[in-house]
């Protein structure tokens, strides 16, 4: 077993493993470590792990120290000088007149060296450029030449899935990626639906290829010839992700039926002749091939179900208050005690004041069902003062009965009609 940390230099990059000499370090420090290319600044994406000795290639390369503020700012001055180089190569290249697109400039973590990467479509020669930039920058100067997928690594972006790159998220190698995948996945070959921003084939596409040739393993192929539960015919399409398959029948050539894989019996596999002596079994053999599912629930059954339950609960509930007021309207509250909702409305009701005659105020508390009502009688108004207006008496309003009204001398009902006072 080898002790190891995995650093990562640039975002998104390839992850290396380095001896950690003993020092403890914690994904997402910042570490010195001594590579080929000199002294380099990196990030721990992977603390202290035991790996086996076949995981690794001897011999590691050795941590230097775990980064500090010095060297922070350091890298923070390159970062810097890495904008001022960009500016300064894109002009010496179109006075040079070259064909080529200059992508990124990196400063290595010492300084004395910086590198330079650009695409072009061809060989270009640079050696004038060199020796331009090298008497600017005074340092070893480097030029690579990269291809188009590093590109859109460096400089990210969004995919058409509105997703990050994924080179530039957590790819560390670039997978190959064929034609025949598309093929393979039934997608459309237009290269505008199956490129990248980078302009070559979608990465993702090896994602799920290994799940599409398994289910072609499994599945038939088009043109096989086969049976279902509604006859014998020939398969016009096959859908790998959902496994079904479109059968054009004899019997019914104009109409294709979709069936699942489980439901159709494989006669012969792919183009070719129908077997000679072959005789289709009888319907009730392979009805047998049906597959029974229970029907799916409708949207109109689940409201249903919510309507009945809702009617179902606000029936309890209703039952439920109605038995609370009787309980409580059986029971007569008691000074000093805590009435409950049914006790103090009907407390409240007692408590205010009659209504008028007029129509004005509230209504007072009905009269009790067993409680006979008292006979009424009538008493003659008294003749209004002199000087006093028509419907007083002495300054105060004359108070009306607007629930009894008569007609004439004659009452209606109980008791005798007041007699009319005369002038």
């Amino acid at each position: 077993m080898t002790e190891i940390i995995a650093v990562r230099f640039k975002s998104g990059g390839k992850q290396y493993y380095f001896d950690p000499q003993g020092v403890q370090v914690a994904a997402g420090q910042g570490v010195i470590i001594e590579t080929s290319r000199g002294l380099e600044y990196g990030e721990c994406v992977q603390g202290n792990t035991m790996v086996e000795d076949d995981a690794v290639v001897q011999p590691l390369r050795p941590l230097i120290r775990i980064a500090n503020e010095k060297d922070l700012e350091t890298v923070r001055r390159n970062r810097e000088k890495e904008e001022r180089a960009f500016r300064i190569c894109q002009e010496k290249i179109q006075e040079h007149g070259l064909e080529m697109k200059l992508v990124e400039v990196e400063y290595n973590f010492d300084g004395n060296k910086i590198l330079f990467f650009f695409t072009a479509d061809g060989r270009v020669d640079f050696r004038a450029l060199v020796k331009d930039l090298a008497g600017i920058f005074h340092t070893r100067i480097e030029l690579r030449q990269i291809g188009v997928r590093d590109e859109a690594k460096m400089l990210g972006g969004l995919g058409i899935c509105g997703m990050p790159f994924c080179c530039a998220r957590f790819m560390d190698d670039f997978q190959p990626v064929s034609i025949k995948m598309a093929k393979t996945q039934n997608l459309s070959l237009n290269p505008t639906k199956i490129s990248g921003t980078c302009g070559r084939l979608m990465c993702c596409l090896k994602y799920e290829q290994e799940a599409y040739e398994d289910a072609v393993k499994r599945m038939p192929k088009n043109e096989s010839f086969v049976e279902t539960p509604d006859g014998v015919g020939n398969i016009s399409h096959v859908d790998l992700l959902r496994e079904t398959v479109t059968v054009r029948l004899d019997d019914q050539p104009d109409t294709p039926r979709c069936y699942h894989n489980c439901e159709v019996c494989v006669v012969r596999n792919g183009k070719g002749k129908r077997p000679e002596g072959y005789v289709p079994p009888p319907p009730e053999e392979l009805a047998k091939l049906r597959k029974v599912t229970p029907p799916p629930e409708s949207e109109e059954d689940r409201l249903a179900a919510a309507l009945a339950s809702l009617e179902y609960g606000s029936e309890e509930e209703g039952e439920h208050s109605r038995s609370r007021r009787r309980r409580s309207r059986g029971k007569r509250p008691q000074e000093g005690q805590s009435h409950s909702v049914a006790g103090e409305g009907s407390q409240q009701r007692e408590s205010r004041p009659p209504r008028n005659k007029g129509g004005e105020g509230q209504k007072g508390p009905r009269p009790a069902a067993n409680k006979p009502k008292p006979e009424r009688s009538f008493q003659p108004t008294p003749a209004p003062k002199e000087g006093a207006p028509a419907g007083e008496e002495g300054g105060e309003k004359r108070r009306r009965r607007p629930h009894r009204r008569y007609r004439g001398n004659k009452p209606k009902g109980e008791g005798s009609a007041p007699p009319k006072p005369e002038p």
